[in-house]
């Protein structure tokens, strides 16, 4: 008799489970032994938590009963969810000045200034791209000045010129050399702040379309011209439809930079009234209105979004057309002829408004001892090394015998070149984690996550960290009134050029020699500062340049994080102007302007800068 054995499971089957178990260790020891696993899942964790969730938290506040809100609404339950502050911003007595004005004032800004720049900076792209303009190269950086310096220096220059006695009390450089006072519309408001940021904002316009325009080969024009097409014609129907998604690019991103900023608007404005949206929330921030700031910063966040999408949107439904072949073509320059010298002296007259003029205006300002008196008597060097006398500027000594000027210029240092080393060197890590998985899911998020901080408006950006920095969150006591939260958050908002030019330095290295160092086993880090450092030490330079100079004139992104003691340069001067102290306002702008320009030609000499991918501040 034979008796049957029990049925044992097979071996597949008893196997199973343990083989699944030990595949999902093998990819937890993968994911945290990889070094290219841990910097991705670092990267995506403090990206979320010092962008992500400070949008979020904010947005949150803004739905959130506050405290003080008991004393205004009896049913009011501090934490609990509720629309009030968005019916009140939106609909109620105090929404058209708080809300609905600055906001159309800030879309009109936007608009013309977009427009403008998008002419100025067009034209300027052709005459220097396409054509035999004599000195091209030498117009073609001269164009790009005005955007390596503040944008609000020209609004300070405004003021100096085009000032009269109705409003501030002292005469401008017309009102005082030729009599002629300004009327108030020309002095301030709406038409000198589109002005100002028109002739510092067209750099976006110039570089994209001189970038297209570089880009396409005479043969297509050539071949316009052999069907008998006037070059009136090639122009319309050749020219303008491939450089078209450039137009629309430099448009819409004036236009989202425009929208936001604070500066000019502040210096130009808020003598008047005129209200923008940076502006009311920086009045809002001021006035203790914690939550209207963070409605208005997120109105700004949202245009800044939209305008970018509608960007994506309309440059995604343009047909792609080849324009650079395997073949080399020659470029087909138009022939200037009589409109040569027309053409010169306009470039050279906009070169010395544009960029030399404000400079020796608020220069010739600080030598000033009373505003508005230019004679030769009234010249003093009071307000660069006076010493302090009661009888001028309030007992204030000159900047360079000022406290508040040595203290300011060491936190602007500090701050330069702190934020621009850890920005530099965090995006050379970002990029490469981003070139080296371009076909991985965490090197596409790092990508568009690392991005998100130039669609925030700077002086919303600010509002945002106030919001979460000024009391302790999880790990990070309160930052407020620190260097550390200048730092950080200048760190964060320059990631997106940072990344950008750490992954188009990071394309360049090959793998090769890395696989070789692995081969002979080397260390991650060890190949990482061996081989990848060393060869992207020239981008680190040029990277670490470019922060620097957009750092060093920064007054949008830190102006609501300011305190006494954490004071920049940039602070000093709207501080100064703020309180009427122009010659002094004068004399720190020409520092700074001094600064960036000493560092730009060092820059020059270590190698070549390339300012289109400085497009910030």
């Amino acid at each position: 008799m034979i008796r049957e054995s029990p049925e044992r499971p097979s071996a597949g089957v008893r196997k199973a489970p343990s083989r699944f178990l030990e595949k999902s260790g093998n990819m937890l020891v993968s994911l945290f032994t990889n070094p290219y696993n841990v910097i991705s899942l670092v990267s995506l964790v403090l990206l979320a938590y010092l962008i992500v969730v400070p949008v979020g938290e904010m947005v949150r506040t803004s739905f959130t009963w506050q405290p003080k809100d008991a004393r205004l609404v009896e049913t009011a339950v501090p934490g609990a969810f509720t629309a009030y502050h968005w019916v009140q911003m939106l609909s109620s007595e105090v929404s058209r000045a708080m809300l609905w004005e600055p906001l159309l004032n800030s879309l009109a800004v936007a608009l013309w200034v977009s427009a403008i720049s998008l002419v100025i900076g067009g034209l300027m792209a052709w005459v220097t791209t396409r054509t035999d303009l004599p000195g091209r190269k030498f117009f073609a950086f001269c164009v790009l000045v005005p955007y390596m310096l503040p944008s609000w220096y020209k609004a300070l220059a405004w003021i100096a010129v085009f000032k009269n006695e109705r409003i501030g009390g002292y005469p401008g450089f017309l009102n005082a050399i030729f009599g002629w006072s300004p009327p108030d519309w020309l002095s301030y408001g709406f038409l000198p702040i589109v002005i100002t940021l028109s002739i510092h904002y067209y750099a976006f316009a110039y570089l994209l379309i001189s970038s297209a325009l570089s880009s396409i080969g005479g043969d297509l024009e050539e071949m316009g011209e052999i069907a008998g097409a006037s070059r009136f014609t090639i122009l319309r129907k050749i020219t303008f439809p491939l450089v078209l998604p450039a137009i629309l690019s430099s448009f819409i991103l004036t236009f989202s930079r425009a929208i936001g900023t604070f500066g000019v608007p502040a210096f130009l404005g808020l003598k008047v009234n005129y209200y923008t949206i940076s502006t009311m929330l920086f009045a809002s921030v001021r006035n203790r209105q914690t939550v209207q700031a963070y409605i208005l910063s997120i109105v700004l966040i949202f245009l800044a979004v939209l305008t970018v999408y509608m960007n994506q949107k309309m440059i995604g439904k343009r047909k792609s057309y080849t324009t650079i072949g395997g073949k080399g073509t020659r470029k087909n320059l138009v022939k200037l002829g009589k409109w040569t010298n027309p053409i010169l002296s306009a470039l050279i007259l906009f070169i010395v408004v544009a960029v030399i003029f404000p400079v020796v205006i608020l220069l010739l300002q600080s030598f000033l001892e009373r505003d508005g008196i230019y004679k030769p008597d009234n010249l003093t060097l009071h307000y660069w090394i006076g010493e302090s006398t009661r009888l001028i500027g309030e007992g204030e000594p000159g900047i360079f015998r000022n406290g508040a000027m040595w203290r300011a210029l060491g936190t602007t240092m500090k701050l330069v070149l702190v934020s621009s080393v850890i920005a530099t060197f965090v995006g050379l890590i970002l990029g490469y984690v981003i070139s080296r998985g371009r076909k991985k899911l965490s090197g596409r998020v790092i990508e568009q996550v690392s991005f998100l901080p130039y669609l925030i408006p700077s002086i919303a950006f600010g509002a945002i960290y106030l919001s979460m920095f000024s009391r302790p969150h999880f790990f990070i006591p309160v930052l407020y009134g620190t260097l550390a939260i200048l730092i950080l958050i200048s760190v964060v908002k320059y990631l997106p050029f940072s990344v950008r030019a750490g992954t188009s330095n990071m394309m360049q290295i090959g793998s090769e020699l890395e696989e070789a160092a692995m081969i002979e086993g080397a260390s991650f880090a060890r190949r990482f500062f061996r081989i990848v450092m060393p060869l992207a030490g020239k981008g680190f330079v040029s990277g670490f340049i470019l922060i620097f100079i957009s750092a060093m004139k920064e007054l949008d992104l830190v102006v609501l994080l300011m305190t006494p003691a954490t004071s920049t340069l940039t602070a000093l001067t709207y501080s100064y102007a703020d309180s009427g102290f122009h010659q002094f306002s004068d004399a720190v702008i020409t520092v700074i302007v001094a600064i960036i320009m000493v560092v730009y030609v060092l820059a020059g000499k270590i190698g070549k800068v390339d300012m289109s991918k400085g497009l910030g501040g």
